[in-house]
């Protein structure tokens, strides 16, 4: 069995826990400064828990002490800290973030580490790059890249037409912060909340507007070789206004914890939700100019006694894919390593990345 830590005791990182934990193959130690957070998982299969404070160095790193991997399922705004104590413990990282500059760090130190530094392991970025890279290479030249992701209510009734159904943290910072894309061939940044567009799918109609950080490291990996490539956020038409609107004209995005607090009072959250993924490429094959299109939705679902929204099986889902392969040795146990780096069938192949399948 394999010991690894989950830092973060929220909707995802309890998800993780026991997914790895109801294996059998994994003995899972959960941290959080929240005693009453990690009663969620008294008495679960193959569990432990520990009261930890990320910003006490010392802590973490003690727990982190001869285990084989940490997984944060912390807030974007602890990456870095759990990431160097990985790195001082020697033990393997993985992290869902969607925040650049936590990546960027995360890269750093993997040029000296002796694991696996994994960042990224989620949907968005995470499985979304491995979709569009694995496209991508089915091309002889290619032309343009989008890549869409949306997390939704299956049933909205508010005028946001949106509930809260994952970090709402995590969902200020990807409405605010500047986003990668490649424009002309050249890595850029582009404003978020812009270049809305509207597509249909089964009937159904979406927008879709810039947001950060959900290309991962594969803007990185492209440039120069796709005229165009870009991530963009789902949702039901109307949600990209109004949402400007408090942003902007309210100022509300200089404001981030006051935002966070109307939205967590007002906004209820859902367990019937939605994961729509959709990416197209375009390119030429064989000298036509020729269009691929991956289209799936994945819905909220129960395994055994474990019931678990959409975003918790498609998020939790990535990284234990991840981990599992890092395990079983189908992908390095040294240094950086891309999402887009890992085959396609060999994660829907693994028995977590099966939900995506």
């Amino acid at each position: 069995m394999k010991d690894v830590v989950v830092v973060g005791a929220g909707k995802i990182g309890v998800t993780i826990a026991q997914l790895l934990g109801n294996t059998g193959d994994y003995n899972v130690t959960v941290t959080d400064r929240s005693e009453d957070q990690l009663k969620a998982l008294a008495g679960k299969k193959n569990i432990t828990t520990k009261v930890v404070d990320i910003a006490d160095a010392s802590a973490l790193e003690a727990v982190l002490a001869g285990k084989f991997a940490v997984l944060s399922a912390a807030p974007y705004q602890m990456t870095i800290r759990i990431a160097d104590a990985a790195a001082k413990a020697g033990v393997h990282y993985l992290d869902l973030t969607e925040d650049v500059a936590s990546t960027r760090h995360v890269k750093e130190l993997a040029k000296t580490a002796k694991s696996a530094f994994i960042p990224q392991c989620g949907l968005a970025p995470g499985f979304i790059s491995i979709v569009a890279y694995d496209l991508a290479k089915k091309f002889d030249k290619l032309e343009s890249i989008g890549m869409r992701v949306g997390a939704l209510p299956q049933f909205p009734t508010n005028s946001i037409t949106y509930n809260l159904t994952w970090s709402t943290d995590g969902v200020i910072n990807e409405y605010i912060e500047p986003c990668e894309a490649i424009v002309n061939g050249k890595l850029t940044l582009v404003p978020a909340m812009e270049e809305r567009e509207e597509f249909s799918l089964e009937g159904v109609q979406y927008e879709a507007f810039n947001t950060s950080g959900g290309l991962g490291t594969l803007a990185e990996t492209l440039e120069g070789k796709v005229r165009t490539l870009n991530y963009r956020t789902i949702r039901y038409p109307g949600h990209c206004d109004i949402f400007k609107t408090l942003l902007n004209d309210l100022g509300l995005r200089h404001r981030r914890d006051v935002f966070k607090d109307i939205l967590e009072t007002a906004v209820p959250g859902t367990q019937q939700d939605v994961i729509v993924i959709f990416v197209t490429v375009t390119g030429y094959k064989d000298g036509r100019l020729t269009q691929e299109t991956y289209a799936n939705k994945v819905y909220n679902q129960t395994q055994g006694d474990l019931e678990m929204t959409g975003i918790q099986v498609t998020t939790a889902s990535a990284i234990c894919a991840v981990v599992d392969m890092l395990a079983d040795g189908s992908i390095p146990a040294q240094g950086f390593m891309k999402q887009e780096d890992i085959a396609l069938d060999k994660f829907l192949a693994n028995r977590f990345g099966k939900v995506y399948a």
